[in-house]
Parts: structure tokens; sequence; C-alpha cells
């Protein structure tokens, strides 16, 4: 019975050190496939779910790199110190027993389903930088906020990777700049709430400084998804003129996770979407509307 209630909570443990919660940012993946109308031939679909579930796999050997990294800072923290590495509750030995083993789980699938040689090589650019900005880069202000960003763009360069298909270059601006605003207002939150008590580059940073950049680049945000929504490109593409009108939700959607970034909120994207119900309701009905007028 010990031993069975011990495993079952060394399971619990490992999955939150995957941090399989965050892989809602890979979703960035389908974007390529959805927006170029190849998500009609079921081989590119299969191919860009396999590209899902290996960088997902991936994002788990970062974030557990980072945690093994990080682990004295985040033992300061309040909410990171209950993490399975700065807890205790896994141990370093173990960490690394368990990326040896998503390594490989990724090489197989990889050899198994011929992925192309562009997206291995996305795949080795994302787990280098991370390394990097584990190591060094986080500590560097302004390099720290343009990694993050870049993290962003390679989801979605990976994602185009995989099917051979180009993105609207107004589709890359709508998410660099919105990739500027979330990070940015994760730094700002980490800021306001740790004073730079365990994040080194936030000495570098003031409120105002971070108030007026993120709002900034979520003003780029609405301006380019607009630009976007009217291209004629597009409109020829897809049959339709009527993106225009998902304009005004896209506004309501950025407002709400502003005023949550207002509040008491840790600042980090998952979080703040995963715990605000209106929010989530309003994307899922935003992609509805989407999927609704890329299909009819």
């Amino acid at each position: 019975m010990i031993s069975k209630l011990f495993l079952k909570n060394k399971i619990i443990d490992y999955i939150k050190l995957m941090r399989m919660k965050h892989y809602i940012k890979n979703f960035l993946i389908f974007l390529p496939i959805i927006f170029s109308l190849n998500f009609y031939e079921i081989e590119k679909d299969i191919k860009v779910l396999i590209g899902f579930i290996i960088f997902s796999l991936l994002s788990s050997i970062v974030y557990i790199i980072n945690d093994i990294q990080d682990i004295d800072n985040d033992r300061k923290h309040p909410e990171k110190s209950k993490r399975p590495i700065a807890s205790g509750r896994v141990t370093k030995r173990e960490s690394y027993i368990l990326i040896a083993v998503l390594i490989i789980v990724i090489i197989t699938i990889n050899i198994l389903f011929k992925m192309n040689y562009d997206s291995i090589v996305i795949l080795l650019i994302y787990l280098v930088l991370n390394i990097l900005y584990s190591k060094k880069l986080k500590k560097i202000q302004l390099l720290d906020v343009l990694i993050l960003v870049t993290y962003f763009l390679l989801r979605v360069i990976y994602g185009a990777s995989l099917i051979n298909v180009k993105v609207s270059h107004w589709l890359y601006l709508t998410i660099i700049s919105f990739s500027f605003y979330l990070s940015l207002g994760k730094r700002r939150n980490e800021l306001m709430q740790l004073k730079g008590e365990t994040r080194e580059v936030l000495k570098y940073y003031t409120k105002d400084f971070l108030d007026k950049n993120m709002y900034m680049f979520l003003t780029l945000t609405n301006v380019f998804y607009s630009l976007w929504c009217v291209d004629v490109q597009n409109i020829e593409k897809f049959g339709t003129s009527y993106f225009i009108l998902t304009v005004p939700l896209v506004i309501i959607i950025c407002m709400k996770y502003s005023l949550n970034i207002e509040n008491n909120s840790s600042g980090d994207p998952v979080e703040v979407l995963l715990s605000d119900k209106i929010l989530i309701m309003l994307v899922i009905f935003y992609f509805i509307i989407m999927l609704g007028l890329i299909v009819i």
C-alpha cells in the first residue's frame, strides 16, 4: 500500500516537473497548418500532431534543466519553492534520468516518423538557446525578454517547417508583438511581487518602463492583427472578408488579459489564462469563430 502510494506520488511529481500544462503554448505549432488551409490533408495533420508531441517533450526537458539550474533561487520564491526539485521531492539524479529518457523518446519519434531536417534544426536551436538562457542570457536586460519572444516565434516556425509552408508576414508580426507583450507583462509582475529577490535581471527594469513598452506592443498587436484581417491576399485565399469582425473580440480578450495582469497575477501567460474561466471562454469562442470562417 505504501509503495503504491509512493509510486503514485512520484508519477505526479514527474508530471509536475515536466510542466505539461505549459504545453498549451505549443498549440502555436498548429497555426501554420490552419492558416495555410493544409488541415484537410490527413498526412500533414499527423505530421504536425507528432511535431507537437516532440516539441512538448523537448519543452519539458528545458523546464527540468531550468529547475535544476535555478534550484537555489526557486527555494526563495513563495510558489516556485513548491516545485518538485526545489522542494526535494525529486532529486537531481532522478531529474537527469528523466531528461535522458525524454531525449531517447524524442530521437526515436523523429527517426520513426522521418521528420525533416529543418524541423530538427529548429528543435536544436530551441534547446541550445534555452540552455544559454538558463546559464547566462537571462541575466542580461532586454535580451532576456527578446529570447522569451523567440521561444514563441520558434514554435510557429517549427509548425511551418513540418509541412513546408510560408506564414503571412502580418501573422508573424502579430505573434512577435503579442509575445513581447506577454513577456514584458511577466517581467512586470515579477518585479511588482518579487522585487528582484529571485531574478537578478529585474534590478535593471522599472514598472514604468515595463508598463509603457508592454502596452506599446499590445497596441501593435491589435494593429498588425487588423492588417492581417484586411490583407487582400488573405481575403482571396480564404474567400471571406469577415475576419475584420473578430477584431473587437481580440481587443476584448487583450483587455481581459490586461485586467488580470494589473491585478495580483503571477504574470505567467499560462497561469493567467488557466486561472480565468471567462478568459478561457473568450479564447475558445474566438477560435471557434476563426475556424468557422476558415472552413466555411
